[in-house]
């Protein structure tokens, strides 16, 4: 087969009015096409008067050879799909144990399950249904449980976002992800999606059926169970401890993949205490912000907003002040919603989600500024917690003990104004907001380089000069605020068997991505014992 490239096609095209235009895109007969099928579509905006789709297809046709000679490799390749095998080896004695089942534990125990070593997975949350509970529970009361909550449950952070499955990383294995998460109940589109996603809603099943072929295998997962304690001997891994119902039990392993996510704060902790090498690094903080959803689309897609096949606008955007700090959009949710995302009580942390749908009112983004391991003090790797802590408990005082989350209007912050009612933009963060100084939450450093990049954004995008857009802090989980190194193997740098993964790690940022590290750590997984 061979793909064929940068085929335009109207909003309104046909299965046979694509199959024409990439006959015609490399001059032969639509006869001489006799299988086709969509590898990816876009939507190309960049003129408002002619807002259409982008696609490229995988086509069976006459003459290949001679094609691929006429055209160039950006416009026609060898179009062939990867073939992922997992090599099955014999149960082992002591079975690899995987802590932690978001996207990073979810892949390294399905990849070790097919392999046939029979993984034990240990998470500190519950299942998705026990989860989702608990999440409606805290958004509708505000009651949070510390141990199962957005951050924390089957599925990882990324079960309560929006599903987005797009990456900056190129790996072979992305497209093994994408056809797992198809065949355990994602919607076939996400193979062909330029900005692929899944939605919240969907995305729990998913988890669940993942789960259920693991343990078909002969894996096992135990949720509601925290990792304690990992048990070494000349700088190995021996075992892992973990507590469940005040209970705790010894599990006997040489290999622990430790998937645990960047809000485990406890489990880093106790690594740093064990002399686990690990560092600083880059992270971000900043607001989740929202505007009407039809604003957006209408920037962006002009007299074609609201057209039934364009899917919600969304967008990312970044910019740049003298000073060399920089504003970016992150996580931006169309149709969504600002989630309350804190782990700990006593404090306030926001996120954006979507369901599958992405019909809701308004748009929700981060909007970030980085941290960086200079603009903190102290040596400790973890001073990037601390930050993290002091501000969302911070957000906590200033919202009130009801777990109110505080927002500003854009306008009033610009200002530096206390916001007095909200405008034509409604929070949708539940259970309730309060209207606050933000500078009285967040570093300045932070608050100061957001009014600076505010005026910016509104010149590339004009619906940042909304003067009534909400704003909702603090985003202050978007990255993991440390390290833990490794070396080429994937093992810890200070204990053999020992697999940091994962976004917790500080080697990705995303569901993709984290699937991906966990597919990786499972093949070193499988080399090692």
């Amino acid at each position: 087969m061979i793909r064929i490239n940068d085929i335009d096609l109207p909003l309104e095209y046909t299965d046979e009015m694509l199959a024409e235009k990439a006959a015609k895109a490399v001059g032969i007969k639509r006869s001489d096409i006799s299988v086709l099928r969509l590898v990816r579509r876009s939507v190309d905006a960049r003129k408002k008067n002619n807002v259409h789709f982008t696609a490229s297809v995988a086509a069976e046709v006459r003459n290949e050879s001679s094609l691929l000679r006429k055209f160039p490799a950006n416009k026609i390749s060898i179009y062939k799909e990867a073939n992922h095998i997992v090599p099955h080896k014999s149960p082992v004695a002591h079975r690899p144990v995987v802590v932690g089942f978001g996207p990073a534990g979810m892949f390294a125990a399905l990849y070790l399950a097919q392999a046939g070593l029979s993984p034990i997975v240990i998470e500190r949350g519950s299942d998705v249904d026990t989860r989702t509970a608990a999440v409606e529970n805290y958004r509708k009361n505000g009651i949070l449980s510390e141990h199962t909550n957005v951050q924390f449950g089957e599925g990882g952070a990324g079960t309560f976002s929006d599903g987005k499955l797009t990456t900056g990383i190129k790996d072979v294995r992305i497209s093994r992800v994408f056809r797992e998460l198809v065949r355990f109940g994602a919607p076939e589109e996400i193979l062909w999606q330029a900005k692929p996603h899944i939605g919240t809603d969907i995305l729990r099943n998913v988890v669940k059926n993942l789960r259920t072929e693991i343990i078909s295998l002969g894996g096992e997962v135990i949720f509601d169970a925290k990792l304690t304690g990992v048990i070494t001997g000349n700088s190995k891994v021996l075992g892992a401890v973990y507590e469940k119902d005040g209970n705790q039990t010894e599990l006997t392993a040489d290999s622990i993949i430790l998937a645990v996510g960047h809000s485990a704060r406890d489990t880093f902790e106790y690594l740093r205490d064990m002399n686990i090498a690990m560092e600083r690094k880059i992270f971000a903080m900043g607001v989740r912000i929202e505007h009407l959803q039809a604003d957006v689309d209408k920037f962006l897609y002009g007299k074609f907003a609201g057209h039934p096949a364009l899917p919600p606008a969304e967008y990312k955007y970044a910019v740049h002040l003298p000073d060399g700090r920089s504003v970016y959009t992150f996580c931006m949710c169309p149709g969504g919603y600002v989630m309350s995302a804190a782990s700990e009580k006593g404090t306030i942390v926001t996120n954006g989600m979507s369901l599958y749908a992405r019909n809701a009112e308004n748009a929700n983004s981060a909007l970030l500024v980085n941290v960086r391991p200079e603009d903190i003090s102290g040596n400790d790797p973890l001073e990037g917690i601390r930050l993290q802590r002091i501000t969302e408990r911070a957000a906590f005082s200033a919202g009130g003990s009801d777990n109110s989350a505080p927002v500003t209007l854009a306008g009033d912050f610009l200002d530096r104004r206390l916001s007095v009612s909200v405008g034509k933009v409604i929070p949708s963060y539940k259970p309730s907001v309060k209207f606050a100084i933000l500078d009285d939450i967040m570093p300045g450093f932070i608050t100061d380089t957001l009014r600076a990049g505010l005026p910016l954004l509104a010149e590339k995008a004009g619906f940042f000069a909304e003067p009534e857009a909400v704003i909702t802090a603090p985003e202050s989980r978007s990255s993991s605020p440390v390290r833990i190194l490794r070396g080429d193997d994937m093992c810890s740098l200070s204990v053999k068997g020992l697999y940091p993964c994962g976004e917790g790690a500080g080697y990705a940022g995303g569901i993709v991505s984290a699937a991906v590290d966990g597919l990786k750590c499972a093949e070193a997984v499988t080399e090692y014992v």
